[in-house]
């Protein structure tokens, strides 16, 4: 927690690549250490995890050594730190998309399983793992590019530089779309390869490459959502932000994840359900975000 939290304030004081160095550092650490502890000194899982601590514990250490060595512009302080209701308060409303998205991800995910199993059987929860897998890691760079275009968005309206959070959406939005794009036909083209990363089972690759091939289907929609979503948070927004994380997995997913499969569509229709609710929500939460906000800067 420390780590994770108090790394934004070095990015946040203009040192983005030490702020990145928090997480190469912990992530080296814990890839030197796992095989060590698993296999050498056979440990086995509870090694794995001894490993992840302390490659956690190294990062904390690098993240409070730069905010209160000599470089950090505001350094960290016992004497100054206070809590402000007031202020917590805002952090929390600004967070709390985030923690929405999160949440419903999760109930997705419970959701879908449940259907799988009485639509597929566990070859079929089994793929889904597999293919949220791939997902998330597809995902990490558009979540970097919208997480990392909050703070100049949200830095340039306050100093009512309008036209600056224009270009910064703009940016945000072409950079998405073109790393989606790019990513979807990674998928569509080997998407065999893509699910043998994960397995080397001739049955959970030949299905796995046509359920992932469903799933993937205009994935490029999910960059509208990102853009749309971190315009909201970073221009203070936090109602729409919510609505709209609320839209595309509570509101249309677990609905839709639930009724096709009984509709006809079977086991596919679990599937179907998240780029269709790409394409509804990922469009509306941009195009409203698009009339509401960029028209009137």
């Amino acid at each position: 927690m420390l780590s994770t939290g108090l790394n934004g304030y070095i990015n946040a004081q203009g040192f983005p690549k030490t702020g990145m160095l928090t997480t190469v550092i912990g992530a080296i650490i814990n890839i030197i250490l796992d095989p060590i502890f698993i296999f050498a000194f056979k440990m086995g899982v509870q090694g794995a995890a001894l490993a992840t601590v302390i490659s956690q514990g190294a990062s904390a250490a690098w993240v409070l050594r730069f905010l209160t060595g000599k470089k950090a512009i505001l350094k960290l302080r016992m004497s100054k730190i206070s809590i402000q209701s007031k202020r917590t308060g805002k952090i929390m409303v600004l967070g709390l998309p985030g923690f929405v998205m999160q949440g419903t991800n999760s109930l997705v995910q419970i959701v879908c399983n449940n259907q799988l199993q009485v639509y597929g059987g566990e070859l079929y929860v089994e793929i889904f793992t597999i293919i949220n897998s791939v997902r998330d890691v597809l995902s990490l760079p558009i979540n970097g590019i919208s997480s990392g275009a909050q703070p100049v968005l949200g830095f340039n309206y306050g100093a009512r530089e309008y036209g600056r959070v224009k270009e910064g959406i703009r940016f945000t939005a072409m950079l998405g779309i073109v790393y989606t794009v790019l990513a979807w036909l990674v998928v569509m083209l080997i998407p065999r390869i893509m699910i043998g990363i994960f397995s080397d089972d001739a049955l959970t690759i030949e299905t796995g490459a046509k359920m992932l091939n469903i799933y993937f289907f205009g994935f490029f929609f999910m960059a509208f959502q990102f853009v749309g979503q971190s315009s909201f948070q970073s221009l203070g927004k936090a109602k729409q932000a919510i609505f709209f994380s609320l839209l595309r997995k509570a509101i249309i997913v677990v609905p839709l994840t639930v009724m096709l499969p009984a509709l006809g569509f079977g086991v596919k229709g679990v599937f179907l359900a998240e780029p269709i609710s790409n394409a509804i929500g990922g469009l509306a939460c941009f195009l409203t975000m698009w009339l509401t906000i960029y028209r009137k800067l």
